[in-house]
Parts: C-alpha cells; structure tokens; sequence
C-alpha cells in the first residue's frame, strides 16, 4: 500500500483534531483511498509546550524548511493561522510541489485567488472547506451538488461566536457584555474577540461563499459589515414580540444579474429556518433557481468537525495523487459579475430611535421618510425615561439608498438618536 506523509502547520485546536481523527480513522480512510496516511512531522512555536495527543512518531520542529526540504511529505495542512506569515509559508510550500490544505478563511478570503493561481502552476491541488462554516462541508457542495443550478442566493449565520452572544441575549435576558463574557469563559470567543463580534470573520467567510456561488472574486471592502456590538436587548426583545429573531447573517444575492454582499444583525421571522439555529452552531442557506431552497446546518467550529473537513480535503487530496489528477483548481466557476447598486437591493427595515419627548418630533420622523418616499408597516411608541421616548418602526419594501437616505435625515435631527436600523427578511 502506497504510504503519502504529511505534514502540519500548527498544533492548536484543529491541528490536534486532525492529528486524533487521522489516527482513529486510519483503516476507514486506506479503505477509501487505497493508501496509508501518515503525519510525519508538525511544526509550532513552542517545542517544550505540553500537549495532550499521541504524538508517537510524529517530528515536531519548529522550523519550516523541515516541511519544505522533505521530499518525502506530499501533503501540508496549514492551521496555524495569521495571514501574512500563513502565506508566505504555503507559497514555499506550493513551490516546493506540495499539495496545500488550510482552514484559514482570512488567508484565502485575501490571497485565495493569487494562491490558486500558484497552486496550479506548480500543479498542486490547494483545498480549504474547514474555511467556511467549520463542519459543514458546504464549499464542496456547491461545487459539486450546484454546479447543474444556478443559484440566487446565499445567506446564514457562519459565525459561531456572535450566534452564541445573541443566542444568550434572546433566551436569558441578559446584555452583550454579560454574554460576551460567557462566551470567553466557555472558549466560544478569544480574549480579543474583534473580528468576530464586528462582523469580520463573518465577511470573510461570505467572500469565499461568494467565490463558490457565483464565481466573482470580492474584496473585503466590497462586503457592507456591521456586527452585533450595538444590539440593545431591548430590541431583541422588541423583535420577538413583532415575531423575529435578530441574528447576524451573512447574505450574498444576485440582483440583476449583479451581486450583493453583507454582513449584519437581520430579523429574521421565527418560521423561517435559520432562526431557530441556535448557541455555536452554523447554518447556510442556498437557494438555487431549479432546487429552491436548501439549508446545510451543523457545528461551525471546535476541533473535531473542523477537523472532519480537513480530513475530507485531505482525502480528496489522496485521490487525486493516486489518479494523477493534481492541479485543478477547488472551483473553477468565474464569471464577471459586478456589484449590485444600493438602489436596486431591496428590503423592509426595522428601526429604533431614542426620541426626545416634546412635540413635533415624530412629524419630523414621517417628513424624513416621505422624503425618501419610504412608508412605514408598523409605528410603537413606548417610554423610555423621564425625558425620552423609544420609537420603534418597520418599514414597507424599500431600498439600500431609501435606507441610507432615512438614517442620514434621521441622524441629523435634534432630539433624535438611531439605535438600529436592521433589515428584515420577508416571512
């Protein structure tokens, strides 16, 4: 039997998953690819550090070139994470005709095209569905599954971290900062959680989704991204009495024939799939002009079923080797698709305002938004303090540039604060 080495790039949570499901795995996966896998060396940053997996013949070394001068290891998963230090690496690698497998979504929504490009020149296959939505093996899915469809659109929740956050506020009652905090202590949020509870991570993530569904290539300055850190619970609990749950949701949609990419806090009604996902978990929903809607829902990160997709990849990897079939690119789909215009993507919204309480105040409101030739679905006023009042509104079917014609009037009114303005999915 035909025995391919690998090697590793990191030794953290993933790292130590793929090392223990490619043990327990061993006969199931030879059985499958009709080789026998090996991980032959691992490199990280502290050799001394404990770790609590058999690495029993396995080479730790926290040097590099011991992965790029071997001739004999054919494979590197790369989970070590960062960007810029990640891809000079897999560039050494790659150009030392090794077959690349990462989970790092910031390293392909950033360098993914200009990686696939060195991959192929090198003829070297270059794979990363642990990039997306952790276990889900959503990326190969649409490849393969939607390549006959045309799909229309994509949205889901694909971080696990902000679910989790307002997952908590919905069910317990309690703030962002008290959830947040649970979040860390239970290891569902790093100790700098920035580019998870601003939506970063989430928009990366729509990048590469972006990438598979419709063949366009963005950037991260091209995805609109809000996050959760100004969701009040107040209007998450405003949302479940209209019958929504807020969550943040990552939506890439074509509009005439142009594509829209977003990241933020969307209410979602409580019969529709995605608002019953709750804590950690992810889940993606495709909608494709012959098949409709289909959702692929499951854990979005933690070490085994993010390893799990690492270990389809490098089975795929494995096959391709024996055929003799390396080069081709994950998804080889492009078109040249532009940016859908604000005035021609289209929701209903949800509002909530602090308003100062004296007369007037709401006939400036109705005069922003008939203004912008917006009408309103639905106006609650309740009071807020002895000074204040909280105004909350939705919106009928309006457009982006209607919308940021709204809260621009709205913001520069006195007496007049914009706490949320979120979209609202239909029902």
């Amino acid at each position: 039997m035909q025995v391919i080495k690998i090697g590793v790039l990191g030794l953290g949570t993933v790292g130590s998953g793929v090392v223990r499901l490619l043990r327990d795995h061993q006969n199931k996966i030879s059985s499958i690819t009709g080789c026998k896998l090996e991980i032959k060396t691992i490199m990280v940053h502290d050799l001394n550090k404990k770790r609590d997996v058999d690495l029993s013949g396995i080479k730790l070394t926290n040097q590099v070139d011991d992965l790029v001068n071997d001739p004999e290891i054919k494979i590197v998963v790369e989970v070590m994470g960062t960007v810029e230090i990640a891809k000079d690496y897999v560039e050494r690698l790659l150009n030392a005709d090794k077959h690349i497998i990462t989970a790092n979504k910031d390293l392909i929504a950033t360098y993914g095209s200009e990686l696939t490009e060195l991959a192929r020149e090198n003829g070297c296959d270059l794979f990363y569905e642990a990039s997306v939505a952790g276990g889900i093996p959503i990326l190969r899915t649409i490849v393969n599954s939607f390549a006959a469809d045309r799909i229309i659109e994509v949205k889901g929740i694909v971080n696990g971290t902000t679910n989790y956050i307002l997952t908590q506020m919905s069910q317990h009652q309690v703030s962002f900062a008290a959830a947040l905090q649970k979040a860390q202590e239970l290891g569902f949020a790093e100790a700098d959680p920035t580019n998870d509870i601003e939506g970063i991570d989430a928009a990366y993530k729509m990048i590469i989704l972006t990438y598979f569904a419709f063949g366009m290539n963005i950037s991260l300055e091209q995805v609109k991204v809000n996050g959760i850190t100004r969701v009040k619970l107040a209007d998450i609990q405003q949302a479940k009495k209209l019958g929504y749950n807020i969550k943040l949701l990552g939506i890439a949609k074509l509009i005439n024939d142009r594509v829209d990419v977003s990241v933020g806090p969307v209410l979602v009604p409580e019969d529709q799939p995605l608002a019953a996902v709750q804590n950690e978990n992810n889940a993606v929903l495709v909608t494709g002009a012959a098949v409709g809607e289909t959702m692929f829902y499951g854990p979005g990160a933690g070490e085994l079923p993010t390893a799990n997709s690492v270990l389809s990849d490098i089975i795929a990897v494995t096959k391709d080797i024996v055929l003799k079939t390396t080069g081709s690119r994950f998804n080889d789909y492009r078109r040249d698709l532009k940016q859908a215009q604000p005035i021609d993507v289209c929701y209903s919204y949800y509002f909530s305002l602090r308003v100062k309480d004296q007369p007037g105040q709401m006939l400036k409101i109705t005069q922003a938004m008939t203004k912008a030739n917006a009408s309103f679905h639905l106006i609650i006023q309740t009071e807020l303090d002895e000074d204040n009042a909280r105004v909350v509104m939705t919106t009928h079917k309006m457009s982006e540039a209607q919308e940021n014609q709204v809260v621009k009037a709205l913001r520069s009114l006195d007496g007049v604060e914009v706490i949320a303005a979120y979209k609202v999915l239909p029902n």
